[in-house]
């Protein structure tokens, strides 16, 4: 009788490199990545379900570093569908699903889906399969985490609308931190920098749920209207379609996130970094090695780093010890990347529910 424990060992297996026990969260250690998307279909879309996701199929099987995927069908509801697919690792996977290439090819999937959602997963350990052959790169050991989901929205205002949008997204009042039982809003740093925007969100629970809870919010709705007219991309956000379109393009997610041992507080700021076309994914990760390193460093003035990156939008988020000066020269490596000088991004408002 074969066991587990020597499936696991007949497969040839290679584990990435160990991360500093610091790092809660990273794209760049090379292993595979499983992605789980849970799909809500309407009823009586099914069949038209099916044949949107069989032509997309064929796309994704052309993206580079697409491994496999599957399509299911709950046995107990069904409108209920799953998709999961394999990677080879993170970074391909985030380049195609932030691109504008994905945004058009799922299009046709948009009117016959109520609801999705997305989970991500490096693979850890596996048993069996049909790839038993191939070498698989797997994640070298479990990552801590301090609980909290870290993301981020950026977007761009109509030059010369700079100051009245500040005013607006500084003055709104705060929604309720409580989404549910289970989740809460921590943290919401907002930045601005010529006319981009990023705000950066902190949550416990469930991201989307938490996001949800937000745009529902009669005080976010009204600065959200409010900054429209201002908005370089048009969106309306009474249109599910448009508004869905709009946040699928603000999404800046986090690609890498370092913090110190002991829990301390410090001074947040943000850097802005415009990357080359086509090298936002290698200074994101030359970034998260830089802050890696940093952390290590026992008189590193480097509390805690988040790095987001979509696209050729780099931004580095970074808590440091109250007074410590922090060196942001890039490195040379770093400047290579650089389409502009990186620039430290004005803070707009920093808002923190009383018990985060």
């Amino acid at each position: 009788m074969t066991t587990i424990s020597e499936k696991v060992s007949e497969k040839p297996t290679r584990k990435t490199r160990r991360v500093s026990t610091r790092v809660s969260q990273s794209v760049f250690d090379g292993s595979r990545l499983r992605v789980v998307l849970l799909v809500d279909v309407y009823d009586g879309a099914q069949q038209q379900f099916l044949e949107a996701y069989e032509q997309l199929c064929s796309q994704v099987a052309q993206v580079p570093g697409h491994v496999s995927d599957q399509l299911c069908q709950s046995i107990e509801n069904p409108s209920q569908w799953l998709i999961t697919s394999e990677w080879e690792s993170a970074p391909p996977f985030l380049a195609w699903v932030n691109s504008e290439e994905h945004v058009e090819m799922v299009k046709p999937l948009h009117n016959c889906v109520r609801d999705t959602r997305s989970l991500r997963f490096h693979v850890v350990r596996e048993t069996g399969g049909p790839s038993a052959d191939a070498v698989r790169v797997l994640q070298a050991q479990p990552r801590m985490g301090d609980g909290v989901i870290r993301h981020a929205l950026t977007f761009t205002v109509t030059p010369g609308s700079e100051a009245k949008v500040a005013k607006i997204l500084a003055d709104y009042a705060s929604p309720e931190a409580k989404v549910d039982d289970s989740t809460r809003l921590c943290r919401t740093s907002l930045f601005m920098h010529g006319n981009r925007v990023v705000r950066a969100i902190e949550v416990r629970g469930d991201l989307m749920a938490a996001l949800r809870h937000v745009a529902r919010q009669p005080e976010v709705r009204a600065v959200e209207e409010a900054i429209n007219p201002y908005l370089e991309q048009e969106r309306d956000l009474n249109d599910q379609e448009s508004a869905r379109v709009f946040f699928t393009r603000a999404a800046l997610p986090a690609v890498h996130h370092v913090g110190a041992e002991e829990p301390a507080e410090g001074e947040r700021y943000a850097q802005y970094y415009p990357a080359r076309p086509g090298c936002g994914m290698r200074l994101a990760e030359l970034l998260a090695q830089q802050d890696e390193a940093a952390a290590e460093a026992p008189a590193s003035p480097v509390l805690h780093s988040t790095v987001f990156q979509r696209d050729d939008v780099v931004v580095r988020l970074v808590e440091q010890r109250p007074g410590t000066p922090l060196d942001v020269t890039p490195a040379h490596a770093l400047t290579a990347l650089l389409d502009d000088d990186a620039v430290r991004m004005q803070l707009i408002t920093d808002r923190r529910s009383p018990d985060a």
